[in-house]
């Protein structure tokens, strides 16, 4: 990302903090729509999430069938689950936070270096690499092929994704 990536994702990055300050997950009614949408091992990996992080993945998939509707449940369940990789880092709200700050100054290449490793810098490498994690535990959870590649591609440019393209805007543009 860099630091000037990171300028540019700060209001999306300050929301999320401030949001998930706050305690509790998704209401019940949340929770339930949520999980019409994805099959037996991806509601597994759901229930695993935190609750800010169901919070914002339900914010993002509401946007998303409020533009294409819920006709494609792979969209909406890549939506959901595009994150769940982050499972991985074992990383709270102030770890995120300078997790973020440190893969803004570090090269990608040292990230993937620490992400086999032990202790902060392997927590913080994990979390560079949630995109790729995300794919594996959505491929061993029985995903569409969809689902699984926009958790692997949703953190790369725009126009270098292998799904359509106007269902990646869609899905990019509902996490900002």
């Amino acid at each position: 990302m860099g630091l000037w990536g990171l300028l540019g994702r700060l209001p999306h990055l300050a929301l999320r903090y401030f949001d998930s300050l706050r305690p509790g997950g998704p209401s019940a009614v949340d929770e339930a729509w949520a999980e019409s949408f994805l099959v037996p091992g991806e509601v597994d990996l759901w229930r695993r999430l935190s609750d800010s992080d169901r919070r914002h993945l339900v914010k993002v998939a509401r946007d998303v069938v409020g533009v294409l509707g819920d006709d494609e449940r792979p969209v909406v369940a890549a939506a959901l689950l595009h994150d769940v990789g982050k499972l991985g880092c074992g990383l709270g709200t102030m770890g995120r936070v300078v997790a973020t700050l440190l893969i803004a100054a570090t090269s990608s290449s040292r990230l993937v270096a620490w992400a086999g490793g032990g202790g902060f810098t392997g927590r913080v490498g994990r979390y560079f690499c949630h995109p790729e994690s995300g794919a594996v535990l959505l491929e061993a959870a029985g995903s569409d092929a969809f689902t699984v590649t926009w958790a692997r591609e949703h953190q790369n440019p725009s126009g270098s994704w292998s799904v359509d393209s106007r269902l990646a805007e869609v899905l990019a543009d509902a996490d900002r």
